[in-house]
């Protein structure tokens, strides 16, 4: 299913970064899927379109600084220094391509929730060219200002169906 469509938080900005054609998450033109999400031109509308977002910047990161900022945004994590998250985020994602993203389940994360789940298989390669497979159940809430944020990952069931 492709994300919902964002809500705009300026007019006519434009991203000076590299774009590929077609977003990574497999939602459609980048531009109009993940791309305005990662510039910070529009906050996601629901739980998973943000965990699509979250997982194409991880895929461009490497080559877009915009991606980094994106992902330290949207996934608070107290205790820990904006620069020492930064260059453990940037050390990871020149170490891993994502390769493809399957969203499984949702659970709540609409619109009007204040809570959600979003289960998926994003499939990697490394640098010695090693692939797998990364299944997570992430869990998103509201933050402050209603935008939603990455909380979490849960565990999976090991009887779970994925």
């Amino acid at each position: 299913m492709p994300p919902a469509p964002a809500i705009p938080l300026g007019f006519g900005r434009q991203s000076s970064s590299p774009e590929p054609a077609q977003c990574p998450c497999g939602g459609g033109p980048y531009n109009r899927c993940c791309g305005p999400l990662i510039a910070g031109e529009q906050v996601a509308v629901t739980a998973q379109h943000l965990m699509r977002s979250r997982y194409s910047a991880f895929a461009l990161a490497a080559r877009n600084p915009e991606a980094i900022e994106h992902l330290l945004r949207t996934h608070p994590e107290p205790g820990l220094t904006a620069a020492a998250r930064r260059k453990a985020l940037i050390e990871s994602c020149h170490t891993i391509q994502w390769t493809h993203l399957d969203v499984l389940d949702c659970q709540n994360g609409g619109p009007l929730d204040q809570h959600g789940t979003v289960t998926f298989a994003a499939r990697w390669r490394d640098r010695d060219r090693r692939e797998g497979v990364l299944k997570e159940c992430s869990r998103f809430g509201r933050g402050e200002s209603g935008e939603w944020l990455y909380l979490e990952a849960l565990s999976l069931d090991e009887g779970a169906a994925l």
